[in-house]
């Protein structure tokens, strides 16, 4: 039997949840009083190397929103959630010597960013102090698949079906009060939008994701989708959509953040079936999931390889960084009509559609011939959906140095034909551009 901790610091980061969540269980389990910690690194606010901040305001308010659920919800549980606008590095020996903490958990992360900040905080600590990071981000768990994650299969299809038939998914974690952690008095609190520098803004009215962050708006977005519409059984057939609330399942912010755990999604499936019916709809949301899974051990095994001009295939091409066609396209003013489309969609509501990303990628970096890492830095400001690993999985496999071994290119006048034939996305952001 462990022997339980006095005090114990949950440093959250992008597990915000209360349920299925690996890490606070594990403090809950081993800890006579748990603290829960959120940092809103200073970096993350500033203008990075492209000339973008690394969060724009839809995905700071969206974050913003899931903290104070997160602190709701770990109220209920007697956790006291302290937030700092400050970096770990010069806030955690403050908070590990005024709490007097034997032992941090946290979900482990191994991307360049999140790396620093962790070796960063562990040797300004003392190495009395103990830490557990726990894989607690994935659909199939590294200790669960058949093969070291430094082995990933270079094709998705071979990755898929390897974990289908030798994988298992985990069973959820159920959190329950714990008597004898109690709430502590604190002076810090969630900012606003105005505290870190952003105007405040009403969601625009065109958005196809008009809702707040926080797992209990994962949940109802989830009870809605699965349980009183059934729009998971046609989820297949409308997934490639641009219009309306339920072309697809939405789900990526609160995944993006730990708000909803992808087994969360997929036991839900499972009761949907068990409820109703299965289908290549039903089974076609699961595999979403595992893509998602396969840029995550994408970026296991190849590092900081994923963020480097070449990708992880080592491809050298001629790449722009011309200006004028960067801002041509983000602002929508390419001589494409459904790349502009989309990316207005963009930049006045954070979101756009997995088709549409796929076509306006495929546009910069095939058609442009721009360097793809600055659209990526673009994607990582302004989507609500931000992911490092499916972000840059994503734009190296479009851009030929990833996991396409075909190496495509998208035709965007026929995707424009095949997936907006009657003009009525593109009408909707290009108001008044006449269409012949």
């Amino acid at each position: 039997m462990q022997q339980q901790q006095d005090t114990s610091l949950i440093w959250f980061r992008n597990d915000l949840r209360t349920q299925d969540n690996t890490v606070l269980l594990s403090a809950l389990s081993t800890s006579k009083q748990v603290i829960g910690v959120y940092f809103l690194e200073p970096n993350q606010f500033k203008i990075n190397k492209y000339g973008f901040k690394k969060m724009e305001k839809y995905r700071v308010k969206f974050l913003l929103e899931t903290l104070n659920c997160l602190q709701q919800e770990l109220h209920k549980l007697n956790i006291t959630l302290l937030v700092y606008q400050d970096s770990a590095k010069e806030q955690m020996k403050h908070i590990v010597e005024t709490y007097n903490v034997s032992t941090i958990y946290l979900q482990k992360e191994w991307t360049d960013e999140e790396n620093t900040s962790f070796n960063d905080v562990k040797d300004s600590l003392n190495e009395t102090v103990i830490f557990h990071d726990i894989y607690d981000q994935f659909l199939f768990h590294p200790e669960d698949v058949p093969f070291h994650f430094k082995d990933t299969p270079k094709v998705f299809t071979q990755f898929r079906k390897t974990l289908e038939k030798k994988a298992i998914v985990r069973n959820l974690i159920k959190i329950q009060p714990q008597s004898a952690t109690y709430l502590l008095k604190t002076t810090t609190k969630i900012p606003t939008l105005r505290d870190l520098g952003y105007e405040d803004f009403e969601v625009d009215k065109r958005s196809v994701f008009p809702f707040l962050g926080g797992e209990n708006a994962a949940f109802q977005r989830l009870e809605h989708y699965f349980f009183e519409t059934k729009s998971l059984g046609v989820y297949k057939k409308t997934r490639n959509g641009l219009l309306g609330l339920n072309y697809s399942s939405k789900f990526s912010p609160w995944l993006a953040n730990g708000s909803i755990s992808a087994r969360q999604i997929y036991w839900n499936i499972k009761e949907f079936e068990s409820q109703f019916f299965s289908n290549q709809s039903t089974y076609w949301l699961i595999f979403e999931l595992i893509w998602r899974d396969f840029f995550k051990y994408v970026s296991l095994k190849h590092a900081n390889e994923i963020f480097k001009i070449d990708g992880i295939l080592k491809q050298q091409y001629q790449w722009s960084d011309h200006q004028k066609y960067v801002d041509e396209w983000i602002h929508g003013e390419t001589s494409d009509d459904f790349v502009n489309a989309n990316m207005l969609e963009l930049k006045n509501t954070g979101w756009m559609s997995n088709r549409g990303r796929q076509n306006v990628a495929s546009f910069f970096a095939k058609t442009q011939k721009l360097d793809w890492r600055i659209g990526a830095a673009y994607f990582e400001s302004m989507l609500i959906d931000y992911d490092v690993h499916s972000n840059y999985g994503n734009w190296m496999y479009v851009s030929g140095v990833g996991n396409d071994p075909r190496d495509r290119v998208f035709n965007v006048k026929l995707q424009a034909e095949r997936y907006d034939s009657n003009n009525k996305y593109r009408k909707q952001w290009l108001q008044s551009k006449l269409f012949k």
